[in-house]
C-alpha cells in the first residue's frame, strides 16, 4: 500500500505515529509522513532542524516531509494559537501539493491536538478519491475546552463543526478509548464507521533490560509519576495529598516536564514538602529503570467530562512495567485499572482519598504489590502490544482500500 500518514508530531518527537510509520514500512508498505518541523516538548526546533534544514528526509525507510510551523515556546495560548494556525495552514498547502503531484492508496490521520491536522488529510482524500482513516486520540472540541479553559460558545461551536466535517469525510474513525464512541455519535450516525484501536506500549518501555543510569531514589515508599506535568494531570490535588503524607515515609517522585511544573515546584518549596522531588525530563529509554525502582506508579486526571472518557497512554506504559498502579481519576481509565486488577483507584480531585489509599498500599506486603503488578503486565500483553495493534491497523487499511 502507498500510505500517507498525516500527524502533528513525528520522530525525533516521541509519539505513536513513529511506531505506525516504521512498522508499516517494515512490513513492505510505502509510507510518506506529513508532519511539521519538530518542536515538542521543548517549544523550539530540534537541533539540526529548521526552516531551511531537513525539510525532506528518509528515516527507517519512511519518507518524511516537514512543513513550517511557529514554535510553541512555553505552550501558553500566546504561542500555541499561532502554532496551531501555521501548522494547519502550511500542512494544508503541502497536502494540496501532495494531492496533485503524488498518488496514494489511503490516508491515515494521527489526531492528537489540534484536530485541524485532519484538514490536509481530507484535502488529499477528496482530490484523489481515496479512503481516509482518522485515529482519534484527543476528543475535540471537548479536549480544548478542558485543557485550556476556553468556554466561548462561538469558538467551541466552530471547532465542533470542523470536527464533525472531518468525521463525515472519514471512512473509518478509530478510537483510542471506548468512551469516545458515545461522544462521536452525538455528532452524527457514525457508529458503523467507528473501530476501537487502543494505544500500545512503546518498544523502548518494553525493554526491561535497558541499563540507563538514573538518579537515586530516597529512602521510604516511593510513588512515581512519569510524563507530562500539565493542567490536566491535576497537580494541586496530588500535592495536597503529599502535604497530608509529610513525615510518613511516603515519597512522591516526578519524572517529566510541563507547563504546571514551575507552579508545582513553588508549591513544594512554600510548604516544605521534603517528601516530593522533581527529577526533570529523561529519554523514553530510561523509563523502565525508573519504573523498576518505584514501589507504585501514579496517574491522575482532573474531574472533567472529557477525561471520564479517556484512557491515558501512560496507563499502558505503567502496566507493561509489572508494577502496581494508583489512579486518581473517574471514568474509563479507572475502569481499566479495576478490570485488569492492576492496582487501585480513587475519585478524581480527592486528595484526602489519595493520601488514605497510599497509606494502605504502603502497608501491604511486597508479595501483594507484586501480584497487582503481574496482573497489569499480563493484561497489557493480551491487549496492548505493538504487533497485535499493527496487525489490526494493517487489516483496517487493506479493508478500507478494498471496500
Amino acid at each position: 500500500m502507498k500510505i500517507l500518514l498525516v500527524t502533528s508530531h513525528f520522530h525525533p518527537e516521541n509519539f505513536k505515529a513513529n511506531d505506525m510509520a516504521f512498522e508499516l514500512a517494515a512490513r513492505g508498505h510505502a509510507v510518506t509522513v506529513l508532519a511539521p518541523i519538530p518542536d515538542y516538548p521543548q517549544g523550539r526546533y530540534y537541533d539540526g532542524y529548521g526552516i531551511f534544514k531537513r525539510r525532506h528526509e528518509k528515516i527507517n525507510g519512511v519518507e518524511v516531509i516537514r512543513t513550517l510551523v511557529t514554535p510553541r515556546r512555553n505552550g501558553s495560548a500566546k504561542w500555541l494559537i499561532p502554532n496551531y494556525f501555521t501548522h494547519t495552514l502550511f500542512s494544508s498547502l503541502r497536502g494540496l501539493w501532495l494531492g496533485l503531484r503524488r498518488r496514494f492508496d489511503v490516508v491515515l490521520v494521527h489526531e492528537t491536538s489540534p484536530v485541524m491536522i485532519g484538514i490536509p488529510g481530507m484535502i488529499v482524500k477528496r482530490l484523489q478519491k481515496i479512503p481516509m482513516l482518522f485515529w482519534v486520540l484527543d476528543l475535540w472540541p471537548e479536549s480544548v475546552s478542558a485543557a485550556s479553559g476556553i468556554k466561548n460558545k462561538w469558538i467551541i461551536g466552530a471547532l465542533g463543526r470542523l470536527t464533525n466535517k472531518l468525521y463525515r469525510h472519514s471512512d473509518r474513525i478509530l478510537i483510542s478509548s471506548k468512551g469516545f464512541r458515545k461522544s462521536i455519535n452525538r455528532m452524527g450516525d457514525y457508529d458503523r464507521r467507528i473501530e476501537y484501536f487502543p494505544n500500545w506500549v512503546d518498544a523502548a518501555l518494553a525493554d526491561s533490560g535497558n541499563r540507563v543510569d538514573i538518579p537515586n531514589f530516597p529512602e521510604g515508599f516511593n510513588v512515581l509519576f512519569a510524563g507530562n506535568i500539565g493542567d490536566a494531570q491535576d497537580m494541586p490535588h496530588i500535592l495536597e495529598a503529599a502535604k497530608e503524607l509529610k513525615g510518613e515515609g511516603i515519597n512522591l517522585i516526578f519524572v517529566g516536564d510541563g507547563r504546571k511544573r514551575p507552579w508545582a515546584e513553588e508549591y513544594v518549596r512554600e510548604h516544605g514538602l521534603d517528601n516530593v522531588c522533581f527529577l526533570g525530563r529523561f529519554p523514553l529509554e530510561a523509563m523502565p529503570r525508573f519504573f523498576e525502582k518505584a514501589d507504585l506508579l501514579l496517574l491522575a486526571l482532573k474531574d472533567e467530562p472529557i477525561f471520564k472518557l479517556t484512557v491515558p497512554a501512560k496507563l499502558q506504559a505503567y502496566m507493561s512495567a509489572g508494577k502496581p498502579v494508583i489512579a486518581m481519576m473517574n471514568g474509563e481509565g479507572a475502569d481499566v485499572v479495576r478490570e485488569a486488577e492492576c492496582g487501585w483507584s480513587v475519585e478524581a480531585e480527592n486528595s484526602h482519598a489519595l493520601a488514605e489509599q497510599l497509606r494502605k498500599i504502603a502497608a501491604l506486603p511486597e508479595s501483594e504489590l507484586r501480584r497487582y503488578g503481574n496482573n497489569g503486565k499480563r493484561y497489557c500483553e493480551e491487549n496492548y502490544t505493538l504487533g497485535k495493534c499493527m496487525d489490526h491497523l494493517e487489516e483496517l487499511l487493506k479493508n478500507s482500500i478494498g471496500g
